[in-house]
């Protein structure tokens, strides 16, 4: 069986500085996908209306010396909330136009108000768009064309005898629009780490269920390799003494029928992590308390298995035991397809903050892939007991003995597997 799994791409590259930061996608939902903003954004815009006409309405009554609003008056307010409908597809463009209609409103005499939330919509959506630059230049422009309304086109422009705006007023206009820019630039930046952060919670994810896929095809690897070897094995045994002795055959295929209820029952464990959330576990996770059972399914294969056990008694952390459970299966799995050897020791030694496995065989090696191999060897067995300690940060060496035996011996800290256990269980979540 094969582990190949599909591995997600790596993040995506940010684009290089070129005077603007690059769009980012919208956080809420919208047509098309969950990035997408709104094709006219109606709400905010008839807010940013009401707000203008009815603020600026009750600023005319306390505004003396300002021309009294009319139509045209209240055209221009209701302009600046028509052109922000299309500040998303063309930001630019809105927040030059919108910046325009309120120098005509100021010029024209009308008592100020709220005429500048159209501004600032506009200045913070071209902002969020990365077009900073150009909206330091509309800011500028627009800046500079109140310096000349309020400073000396005044003289030409209605109210009549209107006085020039004094040094307090214009560097109170510089500082609105500075902080304008500002919290705009504050919020872009906001707005970015928020898209980052989500894009990598999306990669974190992605990577999270690439490890899941690839530890299921491990499992499914370790729990079938093992039983369809016996069954093979058993199977072989059957066809060759069904006609003259029918008991050992018989026995052989009773092997066969406990090898395959205990694959099934193992591929459904493993095939349970994919239920939904709050559903028990069938069964608990397999551990080295299971080796008897291990032992009986390799004699029932033709395989005699010597284990010893050294070190000091006790359970293992639940990752630690999983992972060692399986690299001796696996192990054992490889001497009965591999090895023309009947029997196989197994020593478990417990040390310190670390256990270890080893797994001998007499050999010879029979043709085949993993026991087969040299040291390097490169088949999905061997290739998954070392992905199995490497998780845990551990070590399997696996070659042929000089004697022309073959051993496996794998060495699993305890601590990694203790940490490993204080997260979510992943044989069983």
């Amino acid at each position: 069986m094969t582990d190949d799994v599909t591995r997600g791409g790596g993040p995506p590259r940010r684009p290089r500085w070129r005077g603007r930061s690059a769009p980012l996608p919208g956080p809420g939902p919208g047509p098309g996908n969950a990035g997408e903003r709104p094709r006219h954004p109606w709400v905010s815009s008839l807010v940013v209306a009401v707000v203008q006409v009815v603020g600026s309405t009750a600023a005319s009554h306390n505004a003396a010396g300002r021309v009294t609003l009319d139509h045209f008056g209240y055209a221009l307010l209701l302009a600046g909330p028509v052109l922000l409908l299309w500040r998303h597809r063309a930001p630019v463009a809105v927040a030059a136009a919108v910046s325009a209609v309120t120098l005509v409103y100021v010029a024209a005499g009308y008592p100020y108000g709220p005429v500048f939330l159209s501004i600032v919509a506009a200045y913070f959506t071209a902002v969020a768009a990365g077009r900073r630059r150009a909206v330091l230049v509309i800011a500028g422009a627009l800046y500079t064309a109140y310096l000349l309304i309020t400073m000396w086109l005044y003289r030409w422009l209605p109210p009549a005898g209107d006085k020039a705006a004094s040094w307090a007023q214009v560097s109170g206009a510089a500082a609105w629009l500075l902080a304008i820019l500002a919290v705009a630039e504050l919020w872009r930046l906001r707005r970015e780490q928020f898209v980052r952060e989500r894009r990598e919670r999306a990669e974190a994810e992605r990577r999270r269920a690439d490890e899941e896929r690839l530890r299921i095809a491990r499992e499914l690897h370790d729990v079938l390799a093992h039983s369809i070897s016996v069954i093979n094995v058993q199977a072989g045994v059957a066809l060759a003494l069904m006609d003259e002795r029918p008991e050992q055959a018989r026995q052989a295929l009773t092997t066969i029928k406990a090898a395959s209820k205990e694959a099934l029952g193992e591929v459904r464990q493993v095939l349970g992590t994919l239920r939904g959330p709050g559903e028990a576990p069938r069964s608990p996770a397999p551990g080295l308390d299971r080796l008897p059972e291990l032992l009986e399914q390799a004699a029932g294969a033709g395989l005699a298995v010597d284990i010893t056990r050294d070190g000091r008694a006790g359970a293992l952390p639940p990752g630690v035991d999983l992972a060692a459970f399986r690299i001796v299966q696996e192990a054992l799995t490889n001497v009965i397809r591999h090895s023309g050897s009947r029997t196989a020791r197994i020593r478990v030694t417990r040390r310190g903050d670390a256990v270890e496995l080893r797994v001998d065989d007499d050999g010879p090696a029979t043709t085949g892939t993993d026991h087969a191999h040299d040291s390097g060897g490169s088949g999905n067995g061997l290739l998954g007991m070392r992905e199995r300690a490497a998780a845990l940060g551990g070590t399997v060496e696996a070659g042929p003995r000089a004697d022309g035996g073959f051993r496996v011996l794998a060495l699993l800290p305890l601590t990694a597997g203790a940490a490993a256990a204080s997260a979510p269980d992943k044989e069983n979540p």
